[in-house]
């Protein structure tokens, strides 16, 4: 974590240099608006891989003393099947063709998202870790 963590404060600290030199030679407000931004994200990402490093400290990828087999057991949860992509797929394409076609269609589109969305949230809310 701790090289990500320099690497993208590094990106930090170019944009920031980037969009004040940007912003004082043009006139341009896009342009300096697009780099500032540019470096508030950058920014976001440096700090939380700092804070990460110094919740967690050093990952077993950033040690050189530590075996394979350490790093070996179970990754996550990952779930077998599930009908609730599909629910919202169908929704989302409802929804779309609904800007084309009519409110209703957009409506009808929005029910069938509704519980697809909400079936991906819940669906292994209760499974025991």
């Amino acid at each position: 974590m701790k090289d990500e963590a320099y690497l993208f404060t590094g990106v930090a600290v170019f944009f920031a240099v980037t969009a004040s030199i940007y912003g004082v030679f043009s006139n341009e407000p896009a342009g300096t608006t697009a780099l500032t931004v540019s470096f508030l994200m950058s920014t976001l990402i440096a700090l939380f891989l700092w804070v990460h490093y110094e919740r967690y400290g050093r990952r077993l990828q950033d040690r050189t003393d530590v075996p394979i087999m350490e790093g070996a057991g179970p990754l996550d949860f990952f779930p077998p099947h599930s009908l609730y992509p599909v629910v919202t797929a169908v929704g989302l394409t409802l929804m779309a063709l609904g800007v084309v076609y009519g409110l209703w269609l957009f409506l009808i589109g929005a029910g069938v998202l509704l519980p697809g969305v909400v079936g991906f949230v819940f669906e292994y809310g209760q499974r025991e870790r």
